[in-house]
């Protein structure tokens, strides 16, 4: 039976989710830019660093400080955009007086050569923060492009699509908002989530079927009551164990389509139900289907490609 603690009916608004803007902590973004710009300015992260600092290539053309200009990001392909509201917050992190003009609406497609945001202010600044906020926002509209058309490959049904913690190392809620962006749901942002008891935990604990990990799962239970606890099974055999146990969410992890099949007759309601390994873009209509809660791909983040956005610049 499912852990009282866990009400499988509600479960799915209380564990996945899809990041909002308001989700994310400023300081964070703040932390992440201040980052970048210590890269381009002063060589962080190299052991030696440079004898000049600053950006030489504008500061050598000895440009007015009130010289004012206007540019437009403008998106080369058509594309999901992710991560504008970003843009401000970098411009101000490299200098007062630009204001950014937003135009289209955040995670919305847009088409080829439409102007996607403006900014007007001091060109030393536009020019130093260029190169910056195209690739934070080139970044996460490809991962929210290609997530869009993941989602779009299961059609109308009602499993959702899933990101991992397959993640760039400091990006990871910037790249699970992008995921959002493009339609599909966050689950699981770290190691402090839930309990997910992987193929290798219970290797370690010397154990993989039958009663032994009913047994297993449930001491964990008993020692950790308020976690919800997810099991990967990698065959047939162990749906039954884990169940016994009350296990919350069963990951099925490189089932082919008939297991999946049979896997979710035999789970039925008594625990979420997840897909994951071995899914590809080509065999998520087979599986749209079969009656999953849930199909996570770590593909979205590490198999997305930046798009071409650009900053078209002109003088006022």
């Amino acid at each position: 039976m499912v852990n009282d603690n866990f009400k499988y009916t509600n479960s799915k608004s209380l564990l996945f989710r899809q990041l909002s803007w308001n989700d994310i902590d400023p300081i964070y973004l703040q932390q992440l830019i201040l980052l970048a710009k210590e890269e381009d300015f002063e060589g962080s992260g190299l052991a030696t660093l440079p004898k000049v600092v600053g950006d030489v290539s504008t500061n050598s053309l000895n440009l007015n400080d009130n010289l004012e200009s206007e540019a437009s990001i403008v998106a080369n392909s058509e594309l999901i955009i992710a991560g504008l509201p970003l843009v401000p917050i970098v411009l101000n992190t490299y200098g007062d007086g630009c204001i950014f003009n937003q135009r289209v609406r955040e995670g919305s497609r847009v088409a080829k050569n439409e102007i996607l945001a403006s900014i007007t202010g001091p060109a030393n600044t536009i020019l130093q923060a260029e190169r910056v906020l195209l690739n934070f926002i080139q970044h996460l509209s490809g991962i929210a492009t290609l997530t869009s058309d993941f989602v779009a490959a299961l059609g109308n049904s009602k499993t959702r699509l899933l990101d991992t913690r397959k993640t760039t190392p400091g990006f990871r809620v910037l790249e699970k908002y992008a995921v959002a962006r493009g339609g599909a749901w966050n689950h699981r942002m770290g190691l402090f989530h839930w309990i997910l008891l992987k193929d290798n935990h219970l290797a370690v604990s010397g154990v993989n079927a039958g009663h032994a990990l009913t047994e297993l799962i449930s001491r964990v239970r008993k020692n950790s009551k308020n976690l919800i606890i997810e099991v990967e099974v990698d065959n047939l055999e162990q749906i039954d164990p884990v169940l016994e146990a009350g296990t919350d969410i069963i990951l099925f992890d490189n089932f082919s389509v008939t297991e999946l099949d049979e896997a979710v007759k035999i789970v039925g309601d008594r625990a979420i139900k997840e897909a994951s390994g071995g899914i590809f873009f080509e065999k998520l209509p087979q599986i749209s289907n079969l009656g999953l809660d849930f199909i996570s791909l770590g593909a979205l983040t590490y198999q997305s490609t930046w798009m071409d956005i650009s900053l078209d610049w002109k003088l006022i």
